[in-house]
């Protein structure tokens, strides 16, 4: 005989079986992993169309991993972590954008004018630039080889008159050669920079007195792009090494792609951005290359050669719904990518970019692609659907900016100048 304990705790266990094998299918599905959710629906006998909250799978595990862990990071103090507000997701303005759908012409939108304010100047060259997660911050980095850590908040208050308001919060020191890009830990004070000394640093915010980096990573090359994984637990750096390299960050190991893409494979990687959950990450190279790779494995799973013609592509970034991706590339073009088929769905023409190692990017809602145009020292929009130019703005910089970077939680960009400045673009009122 059955004991009913026993058997409430079958039916318990089975719904959560059930429930488990939904959010894997529905995880698979959107991911554009069809035929494997349609093998695991049919093997767990789950509907293939059950509806699911987006990411619900992964949202799940984060906070399974944060509560094993009991909040902390291996290998860091728990007393880097940040609040739990900080890095928490905002929803967009906007659902995700169906980029495959055809708009006539005229159907635009027009983008909010934007005005800019000089925040602050390197002693160089400001060569990148990075936002936080949740948008309350951004650092910039200079061939100076400093870091400037920006509050937005603060910068708002300053823009609006308040005299007392201090937006500069941090300057770091600690590279020998200059910054060539930076990113941000999903999950704490953790900001990171790369360098054309080989190294990655690690400093942490929170710590009002820290100049100088706590971890370092030793590279072998020139680190020209990083990017975290949404985990914090790797990360990523695109180097003067034609292969991706991939990092552990509690045990420092390097690990390379399991499968070398093709015989093509011969130009230092410009950047590298992981997609919003981790499963792919991409590569834009000098080769002209586009490259795709599994988050899990590794391995190549698409290269886009020629993707630029004969010029390098500078820049490559994912939409938020990991269907396309955005790049940029000196042959003056700006382009959308569909990853599941690797075709080009859009072109975004009008924008120049000749010698400098800009980036295209989208603002906050994906409704609009911004670039910058080194010939005429503009600021150039297009509406991300219609691929039609919307708006072009003079930078306001003495000189071609060298970087655009866009909060991902709401209007406001910052520019950064070979003049040497950091400019803060907001909606004008």
């Amino acid at each position: 005989m059955v004991n009913s304990g026993d058997l409430d705790q079958a039916l318990q266990d089975g719904n959560i079986f059930r429930q488990l094998n939904a959010l894997i299918v529905a995880h698979l599905r959107l991911h554009n992993l069809s035929q494997v959710a349609s093998a695991v629906a049919s093997a767990t006998m789950t509907p293939l169309d059950i509806e699911v909250p987006p990411n619900r799978l992964l949202e799940l595990v984060a906070k399974g991993l944060a509560a094993e862990n009991n909040g902390a990071l291996r290998g860091l103090s728990s007393s880097v972590l940040l609040p739990c507000s900080y890095g928490s997701t905002t929803t967009p303005r906007t659902a995700s954008i169906d980029f495959s759908v055809t708009h006539v012409k005229g159907s635009s939108k027009t983008i909010p004018k934007h005005e800019s304010k000089t925040l602050s100047e390197h002693k160089s060259v400001v060569r990148c630039a990075r936002f936080s997660p949740d948008g309350m911050f951004f650092a910039t980095g200079g061939a100076d080889t400093s870091i400037k850590l920006f509050e937005v908040p603060k910068v708002k208050q300053m823009i609006s008159g308040d005299t007392q308001a201090r937006p500069l919060i941090r300057t770091f020191y600690d590279h020998a050669e200059p910054l060539n890009d930076l990113d941000f830990h999903p999950r704490s004070t953790i900001l990171i920079s790369s360098a054309k000394d080989n190294c990655i640093k690690f400093f942490d915010f929170s710590k009002t007195s820290a100049k100088r980096a706590f971890k370092v990573f030793q590279d072998t090359h020139n680190v020209r792009s990083v990017s975290f994984h949404p985990s914090g637990e790797f990360l990523l750096a695109g180097t003067d090494h034609p292969i991706p390299h991939l990092y552990d960050v509690n045990t420092y190991q390097c690990f390379l792609p399991s499968n070398v893409p093709d015989s093509g494979v011969n130009g230092a990687i410009n950047q590298v951005r992981y997609s919003s959950t981790g499963s792919i990450y991409v590569t834009a190279s000098k080769d002209g290359a586009i490259r795709l790779y599994d988050g899990v494995s590794a391995k190549c799973i698409r290269s886009i050669s020629g993707a630029h013609g004969k010029s390098e592509v500078t820049s490559a970034v994912f939409t938020k719904d990991q269907r396309f991706v955005l790049s940029s590339g000196k042959d003056f073009t700006v382009k959308l990518w569909e990853i599941g088929s690797g075709r080009m769905v859009k072109e975004y023409l009008g924008a120049k970019r000749i010698k400098l190692r800009s980036q295209a990017i989208f603002n906050e809602t994906e409704e609009f692609v911004i670039s910058i145009d080194e010939a005429s020292n503009e600021v150039v929009t297009w509406d991300a659907r219609t691929a039609e130019k919307v708006a072009r703005w003079p930078s306001n910089h003495n000189g071609t900016p060298r970087w655009i970077e866009h909060s991902p939680v709401e209007s406001v960009f910052v520019t950064c100048g070979t003049d040497r400045s950091v400019r803060f673009w907001k909606e004008s009122v």
